[in-house]
């Protein structure tokens, strides 16, 4: 991953490949925001001019390139947009205002993405304060991120080689911070910690099913709770059968790939409180008996983006050393037709006791996790949050960048809603009508796994709420749509797994360890 260093040096007398600055969308065009006072004066202060010249407006996600003043030991000058300048106190376009985080962080992601195969970058961005130094370390270190693992020649992994085109952006000095001020060092290790463990998700989503079965899955959490002294207890088929997890077992028993339940504890001697994170880790997808048409296959390795979030999220916990315990809970199994698959029509009882009717053997996610919800009710803890690639219904409702959030309290609800905006991952807040409830009324057993096919997503949340135990605050997060990206890569976000819901977790964590999460 990309090395961050802070730096309080001159722009011109840094050697790297590039500086990168900030433009801002000003009411009069493209405005050079702060940062970059070193690179306009070397312009005469008519940088602004000459970006517009090139095409340059400041609109988001916007780069233009061009070549650094004389004087300068950088080649080449990198101009990211920013969107809308900021407003001043008066209300007008200035400098008074702050850049929002999301900017930065945007800003950043498609400048790193940029200098693919560069040695060094400095990144002159706007800087006020340690949130802004963390932003900005975020999008880079997300920003630059590669899935390399299956091309090219193999002699080259883990050897930092480019396998099939450039290699990610090694080293990017960030200036506006000091490196000796422990606010601002803490912000860029925050970074490193949590990006690291976002990367290592996405790395899980985009892992092909072939490699990553559900005990390889289990096998990798192993290691990684071992290094960071992480508690974790693993039910294999055979344990789950003796613990009754029929809804895992229902799932998993179509594929020769058999089913587990992870579970990580991560415990702090000063916590006063206990989150459960709970995640769906369908490593693929078919459908089972109720096949998935063409076309819809494809990405079905995506499913267990649930279970990766929480699983990185439990581990950022642990290197930042949160004083809150955490339980993360990994459902896993792969959903295969065969003839020890379940049926539509077979009745499955859950780990719970109660039985559920199965009526489309495609929402299964549902099923694998009311077990795991039960099970982290059994330890009572301050809330539990799910997270999951859980229906197409919330895809259409939302798109593909927005997750869903349900809960079965209000201001919960609204407490998560805000900590995921306020990390940069929009999030948007759905009811649970409990009209929706009859349509699961099953003739032969408690509830049946499917209801109305309008507002599907919503249905969803209502089954797994059945599951969660009595008088325990609970939020599912169905990430269908950002989980996975179908299309170019944008912002900080590539193609393929995007690592959605992590810095939601971890936010949530913070806050709750801070003791204002209720």
């Amino acid at each position: 991953m990309t090395a961050l260093t802070l730096s309080t040096a001159a722009t011109p007398g840094l050697r790297a490949d590039a500086i990168v600055i900030g433009v801002a969308k000003g009411a009069q065009g493209p405005v050079v925001a702060p940062g970059a006072e070193a690179v306009d004066k070397a312009y005469d202060g008519k940088l602004a001019g000459v970006l517009e010249t090139l095409g340059a407006s400041g609109a988001e996600g916007e780069l233009t390139k061009l070549p650094a003043p004389a004087g300068f030991k950088a080649p080449l000058v990198v101009a990211v947009g920013l969107g809308a300048q900021p407003a001043d106190k008066d209300g007008e376009d200035g400098e008074d205002g702050g850049y929002d985080a999301e900017a930065l962080r945007k800003a950043a992601g498609v400048a790193a993405r940029a200098l693919a195969g560069s040695k060094k970058a400095a990144f002159a961005l706007p800087v006020d304060g340690p949130g802004d130094l963390g932003a900005i370390g975020e999008g880079i270190l997300l920003g630059a991120y590669s899935f390399d693992t299956y091309k090219g020649n193999a002699q080259d992994a883990g050897n930092g080689k480019a396998k099939n085109g450039k290699a990610p952006l090694a080293e990017a000095t960030l200036l506006g911070g000091k490196p000796r001020d422990a606010a601002h060092k803490g912000a860029l290790a925050r970074a490193v910690a949590v990006c690291e463990e976002l990367n290592r998700a996405r790395d899980l989503v985009n892992t092909p099913p072939n490699d990553l079965t559900p005990a390889a899955f289990a096998g990798i959490a192993q290691a990684a709770a071992k290094e960071h002294g992480i508690k974790v207890q693993v039910l294999d088929d055979k344990a789950l059968v003796k613990g009754g997890y029929g809804g895992i077992l229902g799932v998993g028993g179509g594929s020769a790939a058999t089913p587990r339940l992870v579970k990580l504890s991560y415990t702090h001697p000063k916590a006063e409180k206990h989150l459960a994170f709970v995640g769906k880790g369908i490593t693929y997808d078919s459908g089972g008996i109720s096949l998935k048409p063409a076309g819809h296959n494809e990405t079905m390795k995506c499913d267990m983006s649930g279970a990766a979030a929480v699983f990185a999220a439990v581990v950022a916990a642990a290197r930042l050393g949160l004083p809150v315990n955490v339980t993360g809970w990994l459902a896993l199994a792969e959903n295969m037709p065969s003839g020890s698959a379940v049926r539509p029509g077979d009745v499955l009882r859950m780990y719970s006791g109660k039985t559920v009717e199965v009526l489309n053997t495609d929402a299964e996610g549902r099923l694998v996790l009311a077990d795991a919800l039960w099970a982290a009710s059994q330890e009572n803890p301050d809330a539990i949050v799910d997270v999951a690639t859980l229906t197409g219904a919330m895809m259409l409702a939302l798109g593909s960048r927005t997750f869903g959030v349900m809960a079965n309290d209000d201001a919960f609800r609204s407490a998560v809603h805000e900590a995921a905006e306020e990390v940069g991952e929009p999030a948007w807040p759905m009811p649970l009508p409990e009209h929706l409830r009859k349509g699961m009324d099953s003739s032969v057993a408690d509830i049946a796994n499917m209801g109305e096919r309008m507002g599907g997503g919503l249905v969803a949340g209502l089954f797994l709420r059945e599951f969660v135990g009595e008088g325990i605050t609970w939020a599912h997060l169905d990430i269908a749509g950002p989980a996975f990206n179908e299309g170019g890569p944008f912002g900080y976000t590539p193609k393929g797994g995007t690592g959605s819901a992590v810095r939601t977790l971890v936010r949530l964590a913070e806050l709750t360890a801070a003791g204002d999460l209720g």
